[in-house]
């Protein structure tokens, strides 16, 4: 009787190690902080209306779980309608010029011609931002696939774009992240706004 008895504690305390281990499992992994996906379709803009009118904020997420979620649900950057722009920003940031986080900063732009390859650059990217593996993560503000009718563009928002020593650390590291060979240019948005065709300030 008495072995009986142990027996069935023995099977409780196994069970409810099992459920345990169960519920540990289930816990959400978290992100160093939360992130936002917006997507912007210029292709027919309304008469007269302003830049960035047809920015919608699609979802935010702050796990790892919500992210591969969303990923796996979203059409891919190289899916898109020509015109379209694909963005994941911090959240509480807009892809915007405007936007006090952006509007002292500028961005490192990558051009494909495949699609393939664009999709590719999209997920590393959004990989080593959501893991922090840029060590001026305080600089970073987001990225946006600009998809277009003869090639595409991959953009890295950041933060200031005085600050040449954090763009050049974040151009190198992200150069090596995308694996991307070609030379790479850092335009401020300052310059952009004074010029359309401004110089680029930095490159890698």
């Amino acid at each position: 009787m008495a072995s009986e008895v142990a027996m069935a504690a023995n099977t409780d305390v196994a069970a409810v190690a099992a459920e345990e281990e169960t519920v540990t499992t289930k816990v959400p992994h978290k992100l160093e902080r939360k992130w936002t996906f917006w997507f912007d379709n210029q292709s027919k803009p309304k008469q007269g209306a302003a830049w960035g009118t047809s920015l919608r904020k699609l979802y935010t997420f702050e796990t790892v779980e919500e992210f591969w979620c969303l990923y796996d649900q979203i059409l891919k950057p190289g899916k898109l309608p020509p015109s379209a722009d694909f963005h994941l920003f911090k959240a509480g940031i807009e892809p915007k010029w405007e936007d006090p986080e952006c509007a002292s900063g500028g961005k490192w732009s990558v051009v494909s011609t495949r699609k393939a390859n664009l999709d590719t650059m999209w997920l590393e990217t959004l990989m080593a931002l959501i893991g922090e593996q840029f060590d001026e993560v305080d600089e970073i503000c987001g990225v946006v696939a600009s998809v277009r009718q003869r090639q595409d563009k991959l953009s890295l928002w950041t933060k200031t774009a005085a600050n040449e020593a954090a763009q050049m650390g974040i151009g190198r590291k992200w150069k090596e992240i995308i694996d991307f060979t070609d030379k790479m240019t850092y335009n401020a948005h300052d310059d952009a706004r004074r010029e359309r065709s401004a110089k680029a300030r930095y490159s890698v």
